[in-house]
């Protein structure tokens, strides 16, 4: 269950002028490498421009936030032409339709007035802004999409949140399968205990809770539980990692190769966590130890654990955090 399958590609979403699509105000277009190349090797794109979508026009005049910040309206900076109905309603169409195609997460493109998923501008009556706003198109997918990872691509820059959203991404397609029609407390059992220790990195206050739920899931009806265990994972995955946790989660591994190392393979190990721990090196090295010895011994347990290979290595996400 741990590898993931190159000829698998994951459908996620995306703001079009992140892929180079000249869709913007200006008529220019904001591509970003990171998103359009090296995560284009796994991911089958689905883009929108929201702005473009309800007739806007290429080029356009800029728009703003204005009013209450739970339920702003858009209007235009130079006209004050008001884009809130034809917005909204393009927005809970085309997120009703994103919600039929599988996606397993959205990037959004920040600062936007219809596409920000936080912090954005929502100028009161006095002209002031106050930013605590959301993207009209942003709010309306958050809403039908309610697990779905979402991230903009300014935050992307942070390797720490890259790598926890794009493990998010890969963690939530993986239990979109789990739930889908071939759904049973047996596949759950194995799909749960795979992913021990990714969990235990996260929360272990989550993790806790969900074995209780896979331990009862006999006094569930499928629906419930698959709803319950669903939403409760996916909350886990969103509590940030640490560099502790991490180190704890590595020595727990490492205890079940105790009888198979010797006293100087295990103190390499030991070294490399806590020079992980330190933030002296990055986490990709002492997993990559522990994951050596678990081939080169066989260990099954640790082997199907998800921790191991949450992302494609060719995304070097843990070699930056």
């Amino acid at each position: 269950m741990a590898d993931q399958n190159p000829e698998i590609r994951i459908r996620v979403g995306v703001s079009s002028c992140l892929l180079g699509e000249k869709v913007r105000w200006n008529g220019d277009h904001k591509q970003d490498l990171f998103v359009k190349d090296l995560l284009g090797q796994f991911f089958e794109w689905v883009p929108t421009c929201p702005e473009v979508e309800i007739g806007m026009g290429i080029p356009r005049e800029t728009v703003q936030l204005t009013g209450d910040p739970e339920s702003p309206r858009m209007v235009g900076n130079s006209t004050g032409t008001d884009w809130t109905a034809p917005m909204r309603r393009y927005s809970n169409q085309r997120s009703a339709e994103l919600a039929k195609m599988n996606l397993s997460g959205y990037i959004f493109k920040n600062r936007s007035p219809s596409c920000g998923i936080a912090r954005i501008k929502v100028y009161g009556d006095n002209g002031n802004p106050t930013p605590n706003g959301r993207g009209l198109f942003a709010d309306a997918f958050m809403h039908h999409c309610t697990l779905v990872p979402v991230e903009d691509e300014g935050r992307l820059h942070d390797a720490k949140i890259r790598e926890n959203f794009i493990t998010r991404i890969f963690a939530y397609h993986r239990l979109a399968q789990l739930l889908g029609e071939d759904f049973s407390r047996k596949t759950l059992v194995a799909f749960h205990t795979a992913h021990k220790f990714l969990l235990l990195a996260h929360s272990r206050k989550h993790y806790n809770s969900l074995g209780k739920l896979v331990a009862d899931a006999k006094q569930y009806t499928p629906t419930a539980l698959k709803q319950s265990y669903g939403e409760e994972f996916m909350q886990a995955l969103a509590v940030k990692t640490t560099a502790k946790k991490n180190s704890d989660v590595l020595y727990h591994m490492l205890g079940f190769l105790k009888k198979q190392l010797s006293e100087v393979e295990k103190q390499d190990v030991i070294e490399a966590i806590e020079d992980y721990r330190n933030e002296l090196i990055p986490l990709i090295v002492p997993v990559t130890l522990i994951r050596h010895h678990v081939r080169k011994h066989q260990i099954a347990y640790l082997a199907d654990q998800i921790y191991l290979n949450p992302h494609p290595k060719e995304l070097m996400l843990r070699n930056h955090v």
